[in-house]
């Protein structure tokens, strides 16, 4: 392979893969809630940009770095995301062509030089995507998404819908322009002989460049550690790692949405060392790898590692589906510092129930902890029970006993009265926050239904449709005024006091709340016709047809003590 290539003869004969211990697929067509994605939309309008540019200069697609694998086949090392995104356009093109007209004789050649000739396929994605990545995307076997297993799967599909559904618009004159802007635009090679060299090259290009996340750069280290220090053991261990992150890339893939990969890698630090007080895993490990017996750490922690992810697996996707308390505390979110204490329970092998028992306690105190509002540090405060939680003594009674001890303590013990029942109930009077308030409006409609008994079965969370939280009364002020319009005078008090009031809160699906606005009362009352909680508004004021601070207040004072109760 050249160091300087255009696409076209990048895979023309060569064999080019990625290997199953690298990420998979990752790139997305949708910009998550925190701004990042959209990649693939990225990809395309660079491309569409240059090609109305009409520039003579050739497209360049960036820099790859491969690893040898001798008789032409080369393991990709960095690049993959671009590469797999390049044969995925070219593919959709070549379809879209194909159900204009039949392929020319030298469309036809591109297509076998680029994708496949015969059987001989010139790309492959991991082991564990690629029958899908050519059924769906290479050869149209497949036009449906059924037995999707991953996230990757998924999103070479969403990449091929995309590309699919802005080029079928298109005349085969912008289908041959595109595919000539792709054929001949430049890369940047480098390939090297052995796996260290790659693994150093892909050091030092990801310190200089988009940084990879903490994962891969511990993976990275891990490897090149092994190739320094593994002495005869070299070739073992680094099949075990290899291995062992193929897994943990399949785990990510189906848990990705759920839980950040490089927080895992921390709760899997805080696992091991057994000590919840833990700071910046690369720092913390790098220290561990310039000592003796790093070797013997990366075989324990890398088998730990994969472990982890595969309970995690399991707690969010099967047993959050089966078990309705871990279905509740996963949709809390932000758990992070219950998470070790969940790994634990897999890892020692308890029952479900216990660990159903253990979500429950833990979920009451990160309400309390939010509620509240307190700076007070609440990870210092689990840590020696924490700690004592081990595989001698996998007691959960005694966690939750210490976690009903802080909930009970009394308020002038200063260091742990922080989450007592008193500083929980005066809490409940202040401003909740939306995603709090939300949570447990849920909750609260799950108590309605069950008719207000003693252990009854929670409604999932994802039963209501888009759940949002409703102003009763709206934010804003209606142009008609508060008082004509049903609820009471925007003062001062009603601003500080009650707009964010536990009492002014509903749960209402999302099409309902933008369809609620704000709107008279009477006009919102007459629509709260769907969830137990709506109907109970429509009685609160079923004899004076008005939302005003004593309404309110007497609905708060309702949830307020639902909440006392539950938590």
């Amino acid at each position: 392979m050249k160091a300087s290539n255009v696409i076209s003869d990048l895979f023309l004969g060569n064999n080019i893969y990625v290997p199953t211990y690298q990420r998979a697929y990752s790139w997305e067509t949708e910009i998550d809630s925190e701004g990042n994605g959209n990649h693939v939309n990225i990809f395309l309008s660079d491309l569409t940009e240059y090609k109305k540019s009409r520039t003579k200069q050739p497209y360049y697609f960036g820099h790859f770095l491969f690893e040898d694998k001798e008789n032409r086949k080369y393991a990709v090392i960095d690049g993959q995301q671009r590469l797999t995104t390049i044969v995925i356009f070219v593919s959709t093109i070549f379809s879209t062509l194909k159900s204009l007209r039949a392929l020319t004789d030298d469309e036809q050649q591109i297509f076998e030089d680029m994708i496949v000739r015969g059987q001989k396929y010139w790309f492959r994605t991991v082991d564990y995507d690629n029958d899908f990545f050519k059924d769906y995307v290479l050869n149209k076997r497949k036009k449906d998404r059924v037995g999707i297993k991953t996230v990757s799967c998924k999103r070479i599909a969403d990449a091929y819908d995309y590309f699919s559904q802005f080029l079928e618009a298109k005349d085969e004159e912008v289908l041959i322009d595109y595919l000539s802007i792709i054929r001949n635009a430049t890369c940047t090679t480098h390939v090297v002989n052995n796996e260290s060299e790659a693994i150093q090259m892909f050091i030092f290009q990801n310190n200089r460049g988009k940084k990879p996340s903490n994962l891969e750069i511990i993976k990275a280290q891990f490897m090149f550690n092994v190739h320094l220090y593994g002495g005869e053991e070299t070739e073992g261990i680094l099949e075990d790692i290899k291995n062992k992150f193929e897994e943990i890339y399949k785990s990510i893939s189906m848990i990705e949405y759920r839980i950040n990969e490089d927080d895992v890698l921390i709760y899997s630090l805080r696992v091991f060392f057994n000590n919840l007080d833990f700071g910046n895993p690369l720092e913390r490990i790098d220290k561990i790898l310039e000592k003796d017996g790093s070797i013997e750490f990366i075989k324990e922690f890398t088998f730990l590692l994969s472990s982890v992810f595969t309970y995690l697996t399991e707690f969010f996707n099967d047993d959050e589906k089966e078990y309705i308390d871990i279905h509740s505390i996963i949709m809390l979110g932000r758990i992070g510092v219950a998470i070790p204490f969940i790994i634990k329970c897999y890892q020692f092998g308890l029952s479900k129930s216990d660990l159903c028992e253990l979500c429950r306690s833990l979920e009451s105190l990160i309400i309390r902890h939010r509620i509240i509002g307190t700076r007070a540090d609440v990870v210092s405060r689990l840590n020696q029970v924490y700690k004592g939680f081990s595989n001698t003594n996998p007691d959960v009674s005694v966690i939750i006993n210490h976690i009903n001890w802080m909930k009970d303590v009394d308020k002038n013990s200063w260091y742990w009265a922080h989450w007592n029942n008193l500083y929980f109930s005066n809490a409940l009077n202040g401003d909740i926050s939306h995603n709090v308030a939300t949570f447990l409006l849920w909750k609260y409609e799950c108590y309605l239904e069950s008719g207000g008994k003693g252990g009854y079965r929670l409604t999932r969370y994802d039963k209501i449709e888009k759940p949002e939280l409703e102003h009763i009364a709206p934010q804003t002020e209606p142009k008609i005024g508060g008082v004509e319009a049903g609820y009471c005078e925007y003062d001062e008090e009603f601003h500080n006091e009650y707009k964010n009031s536990l009492g002014n809160f509903l749960l209402l699906s999302k099409p309902h709340n933008g369809s609620a606005s704000n709107r008279p009362f009477k006009d919102k009352r007459a629509s709260y016709n769907y969830l137990a909680q709506q109907r109970i508004i429509q009685q609160l004021t079923k004899d004076d047809l008005v939302w005003n601070k004593s309404k309110i207040e007497e609905r708060k004072n309702i949830l307020k003590q639902f909440v006392l109760d539950t938590f």
